[in-house]
C-alpha cells in the first residue's frame, strides 16, 4: 500500500532531488581531481570513475523521475526539483569552501519559499 501512497511519491521526489545534487557534487569532485577540462576534452571526463558515478546517479534519478511524474502533478514536481539548487549552495560552502554571498542566500531562501507555496497550494 505504501508504494502507491502520496507520502511515498513525495519520498521518491526527495530522493530524486538528493540524487541530482549528489550527481553534481560528484561531477565537481571528479573535475577538480582531473584538474578541469576544456570543451574539446570534456568527453574524457566520462571515463573518470567519480564523474561516471555521478552520471549513474543521474540515470537512476531519471528513472525515479518517471515514477514521480506518473504520480505527482508536473506543476508541483518540477518546481520542487529546484531544491537541488539550495543543496548545491550548501555543498559549495561546506564541501568546496566556496564563498556564498548574502544575496545568494536570500535567493536560495526565496526558492525555498516558492517551493513551499507551490507544494501547499
Amino acid at each position: 500500500m505504501l508504494k502507491n501512497s502520496t507520502a511515498f511519491s513525495y519520498l521518491l521526489l526527495g530522493l530524486n532531488v538528493i540524487m541530482l545534487s549528489g550527481g553534481q557534487i560528484l561531477f565537481k569532485v571528479g573535475l577538480e581531481r582531473m584538474g578541469g577540462v576544456n570543451l574539446a576534452q570534456s568527453w574524457k571526463a566520462i571515463f573518470n570513475p567519480i564523474i561516471f558515478s555521478g552520471l549513474m546517479l543521474y540515470v537512476i534519478a531519471t528513472l525515479i523521475w518517471f515514477v514521480v511524474l506518473s504520480r505527482i502533478p508536473l506543476s508541483i514536481a518540477y518546481p520542487t526539483q529546484s531544491i537541488a539548487y539550495i543543496l548545491g549552495i550548501f555543498a559549495a560552502v561546506y564541501m568546496f569552501n566556496e564563498p556564498v554571498s548574502l544575496m545568494k542566500w536570500i535567493g536560495a531562501s526565496l526558492i525555498l519559499i516558492g517551493v513551499i507555496f507551490i507544494a501547499t497550494n
